[in-house]
């Protein structure tokens, strides 16, 4: 009896280990993303883009270039073809990063976008520049991520297409990488382009 009694209660404490594993694994998915898309239900067709900085200050700066070549590929996957050097191409890319604490991105941006009888509407004020200074985050805090792309035609400023993609992931977490969680902007954010128009959808 006592040995019946001895594996039943071992068989409790795997179970148990199994539950807690579960629920642990349950917190380590990958983060949900936010995905907003604008255009005026028109094709955008493929061919010859540049990638460039909404903000000029951006602009020659190495984390920039890291973020542009990300958008770069996702642009290359949909049939665009990246001007060469400092070519000036007729389509532009502009893009930007906003980085900092989830409390500091809800305030605003002060990128303002919006085309087709849409419109984000952030005004508010954080300050430009491709991060926004948090400190040095604690594993508790929360780190938000939000891309920006507009595609226009550099003759006349015109926007033809623009997107937002934004998520949150806890600081010490692996998915809190700032390069790692751009391509995963980048990819939501181009998936099933040019996508619907003023909807937002989320994408795990």
């Amino acid at each position: 009896m006592n040995i019946a009694r001895e594996s039943d209660m071992k068989s409790r404490i795997l179970v148990a280990a199994s539950l807690a594993a579960l629920a642990l694994g349950g917190c380590t998915t990958t983060p949900v993303t936010r995905v907003t898309r604008f255009h005026l239900d028109q094709r955008v067709a493929p061919g010859q883009i540049a990638v460039e900085p909404i903000l000029p200050a951006d602009r020659g700066s190495l984390e920039f270039q890291s973020y542009a070549s990300i958008v770069g590929a996702e642009l290359a996957r949909l049939g665009f073809t990246e001007a060469p050097g400092v070519a000036r191409s007729e389509q532009v890319a502009a893009i930007v990063v906003e980085r900092g604490s989830r409390e500091t991105l809800s305030r605003g941006s002060p990128i303002s976008i919006g085309i087709g009888g849409g419109s984000y509407g952030y005004r508010g004020g954080v300050g430009g520049g491709i991060s926004f200074p948090i400190g040095k985050p604690r594993s508790t805090e929360i780190v938000a991520t939000r891309l920006i792309v507009q595609i226009k035609r550099r003759s006349d400023a015109s926007v033809v297409w623009e997107g937002r993609a934004e998520t949150s992931v806890s600081a010490g977490s692996p998915a809190a990488d700032p390069k790692a969680t751009v391509q995963r902007l980048a990819t939501a954010l181009f998936s099933g382009f040019p996508g619907e128009s003023g909807r937002t959808v989320t994408v795990k």
